[in-house]
């Protein structure tokens, strides 16, 4: 009896594989919040069970999940088009509130910055010791 490789899959067969794997987290993180009232994002809940099984399986450079995270990676600008659309649409509420608004962007970044940089001198070997 002979063994035969199997041939190798289309890349956009591995991309739909990859993107059903991330809707399918994104779909069951959904669910948790709805089912348990977690005042969470469910997208921020399927990231995080994603974030373990990446962890836990470890897939290769190559893996279906990762090919499609790099996909849509590649055309992200595209992903901010219905948020500007958005701004447009109400835009007589964001001049109505924009002092609030820049304040907790201003605000965001800046604990953002110091976060980071702290993270950064926490993480990265000490020079000179």
């Amino acid at each position: 009896m002979t063994s035969r490789a199997r041939p190798p899959r289309p890349a956009s067969v591995v991309f739909l594989d990859g993107l059903l794997w991330l809707l399918g987290f994104w779909f069951v993180g959904e669910l948790v919040v709805r089912t348990f009232g977690i005042p969470v994002p469910g997208a921020v809940v399927g990231m995080l069970g994603l974030f373990v099984a990446l962890q836990v399986r470890r897939p290769g450079p190559r893996s279906a999940t990762l090919t499609a995270a790099d996909g849509l990676l590649a055309h992200l600008q595209l992903l901010f088009i219905p948020a500007g659309v958005g701004i447009v649409a109400f835009l007589a509420v964001v001049r109505d509130d924009a002092v609030p608004i820049v304040g907790a962007l201003l605000a965001s970044w800046a604990i953002g910055l110091v976060l980071v940089g702290w993270i950064v001198t926490l993480l990265l070997p000490r020079r000179g010791r």
